[in-house]
């Protein structure tokens, strides 16, 4: 199955750039390109891409607001947030957002290739130092105290013991080294996460679990 691509970049040789790259890829489909969000809005109703490569600051309309206007709708592409930087705070409200992840510009053709399967398969596109850096340095200070939200209460012992893992940047190998089991049975404690507590991937439970206080941004 071919996965389905639009590039949104303000800049024309950052997007052919990308273009050659997922080209070169026989199971990745270049459906469109955009100069900002409101030409992805429009295009993402006339193309139906997979995934979404965002610029963050582009002209007009953002692509934080073009992202919150494409995941808020049925059907909803995954979109992968583009940055110059690895800690900017906008990316914190990208993922608030609905982002499923972030890239740096300069990634690797085969990382960006890599990336682009990953998140069209529904996982995060955060690695663990990536996860811990960006929420540890933006997370919001004025969160809800633990148990506020009857979702946590869905959870059992083990998940939740799973959420404050995933919310520390554990992988799901980390993870079942920690809890002393395997990784198939980590997958098996993350759909329960996301299921109980009504989030569309595990970044998205990340971005929950230190709005409700489940676990706290270290110091700057």
């Amino acid at each position: 199955m071919t996965i389905r691509v639009l590039i949104v970049d303000d800049q024309a040789l950052v997007r052919v750039g990308f273009r050659m790259i997922i080209e070169a890829r026989d199971d990745l489909e270049v459906v469109g390109e955009a100069g900002d969000g409101d030409q992805a809005v429009r295009l993402v109703a006339q193309t139906r891409p997979d995934v979404v490569l965002m610029d963050v600051r582009m002209p007009g309309m953002d692509g934080l607001t073009a992202t919150a206007k494409l995941t808020a709708a049925p059907g909803a592409p995954k979109v992968i947030i583009l940055t110059t930087y690895d800690l900017d705070e906008s990316l914190y409200a990208a993922l608030r957002a609905g982002a499923s992840g972030f890239l740096l510009k300069d990634v690797r053709p085969g990382e960006l290739a890599e990336a682009i399967r990953v998140v069209a398969r529904g996982e995060a596109l955060l690695a663990p130092t990536a996860t811990r850096r960006l929420l540890d340095h933006f997370v919001a200070a004025d969160m809800t105290p633990p148990g506020a939200d009857a979702r946590l209460e869905r959870l059992t012992g083990r998940e939740r013991e799973v959420l404050e893992l995933l919310a520390r940047g554990a992988s799901n190998a980390e993870i079942a080294v920690r809890m002393t089991v395997t990784e198939a049975t980590v997958k098996t404690h993350v759909s329960a996460v996301l299921r109980k507590l009504d989030v569309r991937d595990r970044v998205q439970a990340v971005v929950l679990a230190y709005d409700l206080g489940v676990v706290r941004p270290r110091p700057s």
